[in-house]
């Protein structure tokens, strides 16, 4: 049984040297790092982690259940290996460059002020979703619910009407393009 940890703040803490898996709840991580870090089987419930760097870190059967990140950098983080049970995450102004969410149920997701460059959402679901002012470069959209999804403020992005459910989503005629590309169309 993992050890249970409630209602603390952790600042500048190190979280790369081998420790055993733990229950946070209600937990604040402030400037912490866990870059590389083994993270299989903790369990974050309703946590925030603050300017922290999780990059490269191992997720199997991570729980991560109502968590929200600001300002972290979560390069190459693989999601869909975090128990899908609760899954609920938000992010703002992270970079989550070359993660993956393959799979991955995503409804009602916030991304905002976020670098989301060559991230896979590959079969993912994210209806619902809103990608508030994120560069969304080389994003890998393919089988993605992305139904009632807003992109009105999003750039970068390239995705393919035709492999990809966008019942209602939302877009603005200024990102129009990245919905064309497929057809190389001069836009303008």
């Amino acid at each position: 049984m993992n050890a249970l940890i409630q209602d603390q703040t952790f600042t500048n803490k190190d979280f790369t040297t081998s420790s055993p898996a733990a229950e946070y709840e209600a937990c604040e991580f402030i400037n912490c790092n866990f870059a590389k870090a083994n993270l299989s089987s903790f369990r974050f419930v309703d946590c925030t982690f603050t300017n922290c760097d999780l990059s490269n870190a191992k997720l199997t059967k991570t729980t991560l259940n109502d968590v929200k990140f600001t300002g972290c950098k979560m390069l190459g983080l693989l999601f869909y290996e975090c128990d899908d049970f609760l899954f609920t995450v938000s992010f703002s102004n992270c970079n989550l460059s070359f993660s993956s969410f393959y799979l991955r149920t995503l409804k009602k997701t916030v991304f905002q002020n976020c670098t989301l460059h060559e991230v896979d959402f590959t079969d993912a679901n994210l209806a619902g979703s809103s990608f508030v002012d994120c560069d969304l470069a080389k994003a890998l959209f393919q089988n993605t619910v992305l139904e009632k999804a807003d992109f009105r403020t999003a750039y970068n992005f390239t995705l393919d009407p035709e492999q990809n459910k966008l019942k209602k989503a939302r877009f603005s005629s200024a990102n129009l393009a990245g919905l064309l590309a497929k057809y190389d169309l001069d836009i303008g």
